[in-house]
């Protein structure tokens, strides 16, 4: 066994551990094939003792639209990537850095650049996530050979601010009718902004339930798709905006002139801005409204019908979520009262001696 040739160029074949290996030189000089049959000899008995040759590892930028992309727009999670990868993508230091040469120090510069941009630490960690899903797949995909650690660039805020009925009522009385409209179904759904924004007239039934009812069929995970009851002046809002629409049986409930044919994060910014500074309502982000949807509907239902409504993949979620008042801490505490709570005997009792050790009196 050894090379041959078949017309004008040389093959090569050998047997390898019983199995038979043959390929085409595609080349017309016997030395150089007979150089690649024992290169190729060379390859195997390497692979054997795990130092088999890899291909060159592709960018980042390469890997992302080669294979994370198509991999991800079909998972529920893609909305999650897509967040990340856009900046990745911007920071060309390491957008074009092979996979293999992607470190520790790589994450934290690209981590001190986005800080230079005033970001807050919380969207930060949010993409230094999205890097390194990405690198461990890399690995679990075999282009890689190890992922290096990505560490977070510090200690996040998480929101806590919690939306008064008052404050919601001076705000709501100040915001444009769209603002006004979607304010509106995110503090009576707890909707994320992104779930709201991308509902159709076909996830709107006015027949089911008591007042109707909305499907959620994407979200940032699987538990994301959810179905929720109407509330009283939710229907009324979203009726009303149906009669206008023509009463389409499908279509965008909020439409505007984006790319995704929807309103999205930036179509609300000004407007959300110019509501907060003529209703004197202390300032607040308008995610802040699934807050205080999830803080005032979590005394009322048990752990698990909280994570099905607010689309939670898991309880420890809720910690980020529900902030109880002062005052409901308050209530819970006096709530169980001395008096209701059956007091343990003395210690020494207990124990049959008193504290110098003798005896105790009963």
């Amino acid at each position: 066994m050894g090379t041959y040739k078949r017309g004008n160029v040389y093959w090569y074949k050998f047997m390898w551990n019983g199995e038979l290996i043959r390929e085409s030189t595609k080349q017309g000089n016997d030395n150089v094939a007979r150089q690649m049959e024992a290169a190729h000899r060379t390859s195997l008995a390497k692979g054997e003792v795990g130092l088999r040759d890899r291909k060159p590892a592709p960018t980042l930028v390469q890997f992302i639209s080669g294979r994370i992309e198509p991999w991800a727009k079909v998972r529920s999670s893609w909305l999650w990537f897509r967040a990340g990868i856009r900046p990745l993508l911007q920071y060309r230091p390491i957008a074009a850095t092979k996979l293999d040469e992607i470190s520790s120090a790589t994450a934290d510069d690209y981590a001190a650049h986005r800080q230079s941009q005033g970001l807050q630490i919380s969207t930060i960690n949010r993409e230094l996530r999205v890097l390194r899903r990405i690198i461990r797949l890399a690995m679990e995909w075999g282009l890689v050979e190890r992922a290096p650690k990505v560490g977070m660039c510090g200690k996040e805020t998480y929101r806590e601010r919690v939306v008064s009925d008052d404050e919601l009522e001076r705000y709501l009385l100040s915001a444009s009718p769209l603002l006004a409209d979607v304010a509106t179904v995110l503090n009576d759904t707890g909707l994320r902004p992104d779930e709201c924004h991308r509902l159709d007239w076909s996830d709107i039934t006015f027949t089911n339930g008591r007042h109707g009812k909305l499907l959620v069929r994407y979200g940032k995970t699987d538990a994301a798709r959810r179905e929720l009851p109407l509330t009283p002046r939710v229907r009324a809002l979203l009726e009303a905006r149906w009669e206008t629409a023509g009463r389409r049986a499908e279509g965008w409930i909020w439409p505007a002139p984006t790319k995704t044919g929807h309103i999205d994060h930036s179509s609300l910014k000004k407007q959300h801005r110019n509501a907060l500074r003529l209703s004197g309502v202390r300032p607040f982000v308008i995610y802040s409204l699934r807050h205080t949807f999830a803080t005032r509907i979590a005394p009322h239902v048990d752990a698990w019908t909280l994570c099905k409504v607010m689309g939670w993949s898991s309880l420890s979620v809720a910690m980020r979520y529900i902030h109880p008042s002062e005052e409901r801490v308050l209530s819970a505490f006096s709530s169980l009262g001395g008096h209701k709570i059956g007091h343990s005997a003395p210690r020494e009792l207990l124990s049959g001696k008193d504290d110098s050790g003798e005896p105790a009196e009963i």
